[in-house]
């Protein structure tokens, strides 16, 4: 099975946002060399928990350092921004690293309403707007022009080459699975967002209405799941804490930075809080790295996927690395040596 990553690059209490991107870039040559097989980046606007707003810049500045791994977006928020200048983002990364190169798509705003508004006041709410602006999108990063009668056929997306972005539909619900079946497109489902909910569904909708096209004749699916290792089950529980204590307060729509563990222990919560982070922790993907593995692989079998894609937050960003090693490590991934420069 293969394991990708994807990275928020989430803030922490008593650090620069600066850092936040900082450990990103860190994190993802580690995780090339541990020999995960794709590393992916979200995007969130106005958020004091995420600081990741721009995954195409991460994108270039990942590409640029990395020589093995892919290295996409989950997602670019398509509403925010017109087709061909997403196009035209996109055919300059895969200039960067032919062939290594992930477009994950959504239609979600990655913000509140206002921003959004912000980001594109001109965004339309009509529900086709979404699957146009796809379609176009697939021509122009491959390099074929738009139909006849389209009012943009004459423009090409520049730089073009001999390879082009893997396009990925995301969602957590039924509509992003039956577009990307639809459009016979790779398509994830975002796991983590609702611990679950719905992912069954969703995965037999895209599977039983997949319709294959030619660069990919069969369904593609995977799930981003949150997990974390550590050396052992306590030290895991005690790691946990910390996105405990934010997920909390992001339900009750309070966010901010990550706390240490020891501040989120300490943290006075209300009965209804303390029984939240309980049913949380029923369900959480958390222990060793042998354990945590064992979870993956049978989620994976139930679900009828060959590849997972891992999320971890932690308030020590060493804490983060080495849960992706034992991870990489439990899952026998096979390290990548950089090659030699000059």
């Amino acid at each position: 099975m293969h394991v990708s990553v994807l990275d928020q690059s989430p803030a922490t209490k008593g650090r620069a946002p600066a850092d936040a991107i900082a450990a990103t870039l860190a994190l993802a040559r580690h995780c090339e060399g541990l020999g995960y097989a794709r590393y992916w980046l979200s995007e969130h606007h106005n958020s004091a928990s995420i600081v990741g707003s721009a995954p195409e810049v991460l994108m270039a500045a990942i590409a640029a350092t990395t020589s093995r791994i892919r290295v996409g977006s989950a997602g670019i928020m398509l509403p925010h921004y017109s087709a061909l200048k997403v196009a035209e983002q996109f055919r300059v990364l895969e200039a960067i690293a032919p062939g290594r190169i992930d477009l994950g798509l959504g239609r979600a705003p990655g913000s509140d309403r206002l921003t959004a508004r912000a980001l594109n006041p001109q965004a339309s709410p009509n529900a086709e707007a979404f699957p146009r602006q796809i379609i176009a999108l697939q021509d122009w990063l491959a390099g074929t022009p738009l139909p006849e009668g389209h009012p943009f056929r004459a423009i090409t997306a520049q730089p073009q080459g001999p390879t082009s972005p893997q396009m990925w539909i995301l969602g957590s619900s039924d509509y992003g699975a039956q577009l990307a079946a639809h459009l016979g497109l790779p398509y994830a489902f975002a796991y983590f967002f609702s611990d679950g909910v719905g992912v069954e569904q969703a995965l037999t909708l895209y599977r039983d209405n997949y319709r294959p096209s030619e660069r990919y004749p069969t369904p593609q699916a995977t799930i981003c799941v949150w997990a974390l290792a550590a050396d052992t089950e306590a030290e895991a529980a005690r790691q946990l804490m910390t996105r405990e204590h934010w997920r909390v307060r992001f339900e009750q729509g309070l966010l901010g930075p990550l706390v240490s563990p020891e501040e989120a222990a300490a943290y006075p919560y209300s009965a209804p809080e303390a029984a939240r982070i309980a049913a949380l922790r029923a369900k959480a993907m958390v222990g060793t790295g042998e354990q945590v593995a064992a979870i993956l692989d049978a989620l994976a079998r139930r679900l009828g996927l060959q590849e997972i894609v891992v999320n971890t937050w932690a308030y020590d960003e060493q804490v983060r690395q080495h849960s992706y090693a034992l991870l990489a490590r439990a899952f026998g991934l096979a390290p990548h040596q950089p090659a030699a420069q000059g």
